[in-house]
Formats: C-alpha cells, sequence, structure tokens
C-alpha cells in the first residue's frame, strides 16, 4: 500500500487505538505517547510489510505493550524514589488481544467528550482534543486560536496533565454533564473541520480525511443528540460547506474562489441534506452561531449563480450572528457581505475598525479581504500591495500562490 494510504488509514485509527488504550488502562497522557509509538511503527513498518489483517488490533496491542512498558518503568522509577505508592490501574487489565477491537463509535466518542472534561478550560478542552482526536499539530492548533505556537504547547501539556491527575473514568457522560461539555465538543469539530477544509500550512488547500473525520464525528454526536439545534447547525454547516471542495481548486491545484467555481461540480447529496438540517433547527427556537452560519451556507449554495446571490439576506444573517458573537472571522466575513450589497467603501470602512483588533489584525485574511476590496473600489495600486502583503502572511502554500497571482494580474493590466 502506497504511503499517502498508510498515512490516511492511521489517520482513521488513531483516535480508536487512544480511545481503546485509554478505556483499557486509564493514563491519558501515557496512553497517548504509546498510541503515538504505534503510529509511528506502522507507518514505518506497513508500506513494506503490507497492511495487517486487522491494523485497528494490531496497533492496539503495539500500543498496549508500549503503554506496559511505561507503566512498568514509571513504577520503578517512583519506588526507587519512596515518592509515591506505584500507580494503581483502574481494574483489571486484560491481556491485548489483536482479534477484538473496541466500539468504533463508542470509543471515539467518548475520548472526545473525555478531551472537553470540566476540569480543563474552554481553551484546553478545544486544544486537546485537536491535538488527541484531530491530529492536528501544536502549529496548526496555535493558527485556529490566533496564538503563539509556545502558548499553545504549554496549554496542550497543561491539560494532559490535568486529565492524568483528575482520574476522570472513561466513559460517556450523561445528563447535565454532558450538556455542559457539549459547547467545547461542537467548536472542537467546528476547528477540526476548517483546519481540513482550509489547510493553515502546506501544500494542499485542504486535508480531506481532517474534514471527513469532522464530519463523521458531528454525524456521531448529532444521533447521540437528534433534537439539538445547534448539533443540528454545526452538522449543516460542515455539509454545506464540504459540498462546494470539489470546485475549489483547478487542475494544478490552484485556489479558485467561490464566485469563479463550477456549480455543477458541487456536491448536490450534500447541499439537500444540509438544507434540510437547517431548515428543520432554526424554527425549534433562539437560533446559535452554528445554525445561523448554516443558513449563510444554505444561501450561498442554493443560488444558481454567483450573481444572483442574496447578498442582502447574508449581511442580515451575518449581524445577527456579530449579536452573539464576538468573533473577528464573523465581522471580517461581514464586512464582505455589506461590500457586495453596498458597495466597497463601505466594507473598507469596517476593515477600517477591525484593523484594530490584535486577534486578526496579522492574520493574511484581513489584508486579502482589504485587497478584494481595493480591486473592487478600482484602486489597483493599493490593491497589489495588499495581495501581497497577505501572500507574506499565509503559510498555504495555495493561497500564496493566488495570492499572488491577483497581484501579478492588477501589475500586468495596469
Amino acid at each position: 500500500m502506497p504511503g499517502t494510504e498508510v498515512e490516511d488509514l492511521l489517520r482513521r485509527l488513531a483516535p480508536r487505538v487512544l480511545g481503546a488504550v485509554v478505556r483499557r488502562y486509564g493514563h491519558f497522557d501515557a496512553a497517548e505517547e504509546a498510541a503515538q509509538e504505534a503510529l509511528l511503527a506502522a507507518a514505518t513498518q506497513w508500506p513494506e510489510e503490507g497492511i495487517p489483517d486487522n491494523p485497528l488490533g494490531w496497533l492496539i496491542t503495539v500500543a498496549s505493550r508500549r503503554l506496559t512498558d511505561l507503566l512498568r518503568a514509571e513504577q520503578a522509577r517512583r519506588r526507587r524514589e519512596d515518592t509515591v505508592a506505584r500507580w494503581t490501574l483502574p481494574g483489571e487489565r486484560p491481556a491485548p488481544a489483536a482479534d477484538t477491537p473496541p466500539s468504533e463509535s463508542d470509543d471515539t466518542l467518548i475520548l472526545l467528550f473525555m478531551c472537553c472534561h470540566p476540569a480543563l478550560s474552554p481553551a484546553s478542552q478545544i486544544a486537546l482534543t485537536l491535538r488527541a482526536v484531530g491530529g492536528l499539530t501544536t502549529r496548526e492548533i496555535a493558527r485556529a486560536f490566533l496564538v503563539p505556537e509556545a502558548t499553545m504547547t504549554r496549554r496542550v501539556s497543561r491539560a494532559k496533565q490535568r486529565i492524568k491527575d483528575s482520574g476522570i473514568p472513561f466513559r460517556m457522560p450523561a445528563g447535565a454533564e454532558r450538556a455542559g461539555r457539549l459547547g467545547a465538543v461542537l467548536h472542537v469539530l467546528y476547528l477540526i473541520f476548517n483546519e481540513g477544509y482550509a489547510s493553515t500550512s502546506g501544500p494542499s488547500l485542504y486535508r480531506s480525511e481532517l474534514s471527513a473525520e469532522a464530519i463523521r464525528l458531528a454525524r456521531m454526536v448529532h444521533r447521540v443528540l437528534p433534537d439539538d439545534g445547534e448539533v443540528a447547525g454545526l452538522l449543516a454547516l460542515m455539509l454545506l460547506t464540504d459540498a462546494r471542495r470539489p470546485a475549489r481548486t483547478g487542475a494544478d491545484g490552484e485556489l479558485i474562489p467561490m464566485a469563479e467555481q463550477d456549480r455543477g461540480l458541487w456536491d448536490a447529496g450534500h447541499i439537500v441534506e444540509g438544507v434540510a438540517l437547517v431548515t428543520e433547527a432554526l424554527p425549534r427556537g433562539v437560533p446559535g452561531p452554528y445554525q445561523l452560519q448554516a443558513a449563510i451556507a444554505a444561501v450561498h449554495d442554493e443560488a444558481p449563480s454567483a450573481e444572483a446571490t442574496d447578498w442582502p439576506q447574508i449581511t442580515a444573517l451575518y449581524e445577527l450572528l456579530m449579536r452573539i458573537s464576538d468573533n473577528p472571522m464573523v465581522r471580517l466575513n461581514h464586512a464582505v457581505a455589506v461590500s457586495m450589497a453596498r458597495g466597497p467603501q463601505v466594507g473598507l470602512d469596517i476593515l477600517g475598525d477591525l484593523a484594530a483588533d490584535e486577534r486578526i489584525a496579522e492574520d493574511h485574511r484581513l489584508h486579502a479581504v482589504r485587497a478584494h476590496l481595493l480591486e473592487m473600489a478600482g484602486d489597483r495600486v493599493a490593491a497589489r500591495e495588499a495581495y501581497e502583503e497577505a501572500a507574506r502572511r499565509t503559510a498555504g502554500l495555495p493561497q500564496q500562490r493566488y495570492l499572488r497571482s491577483r497581484a501579478a494580474r492588477l501589475e500586468d493590466d495596469s
């Protein structure tokens, strides 16, 4: 099996391996280390030796053996130092068996809710879940949170230690406890999806395995909580957004903006399902941020062309969203919608205020939007400079190429 296929398989199996090992032995932090070592061993061996008949069982066995070694070493160290009693493992430790894989859905979903335990701050809940369940690097998580990488490294490390110290059982929370963790769980899935749909770094515009995993997990949560409007709204938002993915890149991998996409390539099944979800969720009560974002996505997806997009309706939806979400990206998207509905200068005025927000002031997306609005306004020189500045600020190669091509086109036409 080619290396890329092995990588895709390992990414899908990683949270299930970690969940199974934590279920059996506890010790979240050590279990993650053991699971990572098992994944590394597979990445090294499988391309040469072939995939085992039961790859999940193979990984769990290797991770379990490694965790046993880690626990024994830790126990020996603690005995030598005579500082604390030896670790007590929860319950009996069954011998690892490659032919008895755990429940796929249960372990992954339990792991997701475990990472969102109230012993952690909301920011740490999200960071740890992105790391343990989503497989994002610390750098990617830091960019998603708009914080320095060193800050995120410390946050993830502290979160692992809190999980270890808390001794929480590996089980699905119920009732009020589950409701209390749900907001963090949804935010986690939202960030995982966004990283998959628009990668913050690397040679590809998207990482379909991440967005697919986020959709899979959102479906699992929706099955558990079918009447929750925000769960339905998030799943709808993912489907309506992912529907456009087939048209987002050209033959050479170049980025194609929504206004220029071939809408015939959009996934009609995702659109129908997403529209149905948000249509059913909205009348249930006061809509939350995911429902409103899904409604915006539905307006885009149902427009037969870019020119036929109902920008006044999208503007109104963003204004509702801003009332309940102090998020600079929402304000940035609102500026775009206002520009399309009322003219670019109105949007540029909004950007002037937004530039003072340190959460987004250094983000390439602010400069890219400014460039687009300046181009709409006819200021080609300033637009070219803004495109070039945006390209310098992004780590994503497709975004860099697109922004530089826009700048070069303005220079060629001047």
